[in-house]
């Protein structure tokens, strides 16, 4: 019998490292998948269609709210971001896990969808590094760096919403953190009743 997959929410400010960590995630954990957002942001350079987002006009994302085909939705620095209901349950379904990266608005509305979510906050380890790693992109200008940090700030106020928090500090730690988080919900007594059933049954039949 195949397990259900489990929903996770990774949220972070930007400049955290969350981007980073999942990737890591993702080269060591065959079980797990990201989802790939909707977004009416414009595709930057090395961005993929359908990899990184699906890009898609402001009046298609309306129509998809219409629709009732988001999970979850919200506006984030002027664009619009929104998670496909059908593909996270299909994917939920097949005993893969699913990873949305959204902020704190997306996850409150998420939880109140989705009642066995797991949720984590990645943080950074201080305001000082926070600003170096926002400033060290060298895409953006002073006045968008300010803007992202107190964004950023806004966005911290909430870590205490989340199930766990990781503070990216050490790269190599925060991943061995975030995957002992992974590792421990799989072995939860509803997931191991559910998937070894048979094995269990056969250890109690007293045979």
């Amino acid at each position: 019998m195949s397990t259900k997959g489990t929903l996770y929410i990774i949220s972070a400010p930007s400049g955290a490292g969350k981007t980073s960590l999942v990737s890591g995630l993702l080269e060591k954990d065959a079980q797990v998948r990201v989802s790939v957002s909707h977004t009416t942001r414009d595709m930057r350079p090395g961005e993929a269609d359908g990899v990184n987002y699906n890009f898609v006009t402001l009046a298609q994302f309306d129509a998809l709210i219409e629709q009732g085909n988001f999970l979850e939705y919200a506006e984030v620095f002027t664009n619009k971001y929104g998670t496909s209901r059908v593909w996270v349950e299909e994917q939920l379904a097949q005993g893969t896990d699913v990873i949305l990266e959204i902020d704190w608005q997306g996850a409150q509305q998420v939880r109140e969808l989705v009642a066995e979510t797991v949720s984590i906050f990645i943080l950074p380890p201080s305001r000082e590094e926070l600003r170096n790693r926002l400033t060290g992109r060298g895409q953006d200008g002073q006045e968008v760096i300010d803007l992202r940090m107190s964004e950023a700030i806004s966005e911290m106020q909430h870590y205490d919403e989340f199930d766990y928090v990781v503070i990216n500090d050490n790269f190599d730690q925060a991943l061995t953190e975030l995957q002992a988080i992974f590792v421990a919900q799989r072995q939860r007594l509803s997931k191991q009743r559910d998937g070894k059933r048979a094995l269990i049954a056969d250890l109690l039949s007293g045979n």
